[in-house]
């Protein structure tokens, strides 16, 4: 079994709240740090500031957009050709509801709902395009941060092109990845990659509560400690499709343990990405 300080950690969504906090605590260990971010600027000054606290000189990043697939295939492509293992995949980066009282619907660059798009397609999307790496530095992981928000999928309206509301959009799509968590979990069985999700904690101090609401009163560095506690826990070696609240295995909608509409969703994820037409994913 492989040192924290020999295994190389990549976390989406890296330059801000949960996500920098994560990597700030996974370096802090001595791990291998992969950050992701929009700004190539803002990445830099994140990896400045994590190496000044923690003397930790083995960081890099890379940069994608994950309002489109575009992007999210570039990066997979990038990732999979200049790193030879990934030991923990942490799919961080997403988009809260925004200001509950907008009731008009926003838009991927792809065309698709944003929170569905940025939350769901695109951790999707990079998952199946790095499994290969991640087989090859198995025994590894995938956590998903998922939300204790939920909302069943209609879909015949997943788009919600009918009755938008924007906290709906937020709690469908982490629905749905928490779906894509068990039946990733369940098609890698015999690959030796564990595959978990986590709520990491209600209203924390994050720019995503705080553009929603204003009361947050959570903390970020508590929620990060959940995420790495998935990511490193001894006691979890073996223990995959699941849903942690915080750091308590929980359970979620009655929906997610639906296999036959699992499958369904996970058909029409390929068909929203193009999955088939890449190269070089884990055909599984």
């Amino acid at each position: 079994m492989k040192r924290v300080e020999d295994k190389i950690f990549l976390v989406t969504g890296s330059t801000d709240g949960i996500g920098k906090q994560t990597a700030l605590q996974l370096a802090k260990i001595g791990a291998t740090v992969i950050l992701h971010g929009r700004s190539k600027e803002k990445c830099m000054a994140v990896m400045e500031e994590i190496h000044n606290r923690t003397g930790n000189h083995k960081l890099r990043y890379y940069l994608a957009d994950f309002s489109s697939l575009t992007d999210v295939r570039r990066m997979a492509k990038e990732v999979s050709n200049q790193e030879v293992q990934i030991d923990v995949l942490i799919n961080n980066a997403g988009i809260g509801s925004g200001k509950l009282s907008n009731k008009r619907r926003s838009f991927s660059q792809d065309g698709y709902e944003l929170r569905f798009a940025v939350n769901y397609l695109a951790p999707f999307l990079l998952t199946q395009l790095l499994l290969l790496t991640l087989k090859a530095s198995s025994p590894s992981r995938i956590i998903n941060v998922a939300s204790i928000g939920q909302k069943r999928i209609d879909l015949d309206n997943v788009m919600l092109e009918r009755n938008y509301d924007p906290f709906d959009a937020y709690k469908q799509s982490k629905l749905a990845l928490i779906m894509y968590t068990f039946e990733l979990a369940q098609k890698l069985k015999s690959e030796n990659i564990t595959v978990n999700c986590l709520h990491p904690g209600s209203l924390l101090n994050t720019k995503m509560v705080r553009e929603s609401i204003p009361i947050a009163f959570g903390s970020v560095k508590s929620g990060a400690a959940s995420v790495v506690h998935l990511a490193i826990s001894e006691e979890l070696n073996h223990i995959t499709g699941k849903y942690f609240d915080k750091k308590q295995e929980s359970q979620v909608d009655p929906q997610a343990y639906d296999r036959d509409f699992r499958q369904k969703l996970w058909e029409y994820s390929e068909q929203l990405t193009m999955l088939d037409s890449d190269i070089g994913s884990l055909k599984i």
